[in-house]
């Protein structure tokens, strides 16, 4: 690597600093030939449930297959779920006083845009990757999301 190209330890820590300050999962930077990319590592939230107690003359309930007894599934892993490909702010309509894109019941064609992402100031169309109805939307018009996390739900 040439020595103009090398990398600044302290741009780094800057941009380490930054993404903690700001709450955000990753930063890229690049500039020519050189790209540095700082992420952190989020943990995923635990969620416990417990049942409510059985009271004592009631008889034994059948067992449950093991299924059942799982928590539920969270959203990205849903079949027909639609990834967020970046961090940034989701929007369900092209401007405040238009219609949305998509309602839940929406019949959606492959390639349709559903929402967009604003992301450093530049607004990216979100396209149906399949075709089908739209079952589920988890995110609110101008609601930050994170790159991965579950969008909507095409069936």
């Amino acid at each position: 690597m040439p020595k103009n190209d090398a990398i600044d330890p302290e741009l780094v820590r800057e941009l380490a600093n930054l993404v903690t300050e700001t709450g955000l999962s990753e930063i890229e930077v690049e500039k020519g030939d050189l790209r540095i990319r700082v992420a952190r590592r989020l943990e995923p939230v635990s969620v416990q449930v417990a049942a409510a107690p059985v009271p004592a003359a009631a008889p034994p309930a059948p067992q449950a297959a093991p299924s059942a007894l799982a928590p539920a599934e969270p959203a990205r892993s849903q079949p027909g779920s639609v990834p967020s490909p970046m961090v940034g702010t989701a929007y369900l309509r092209p401007s405040p006083e238009a219609k949305a894109f998509i309602d839940i019941g929406s019949k959606v064609a492959a390639g349709e845009k559903l929402l967009l992402i604003e992301a450093m100031k530049t607004f990216n169309e979100i396209v149906a990757p399949r075709a089908g109805t739209v079952t589920a939307i988890f995110v609110e018009d101008g609601q930050p999301v994170e790159f991965g996390e579950a969008l909507l739900v095409i069936s």
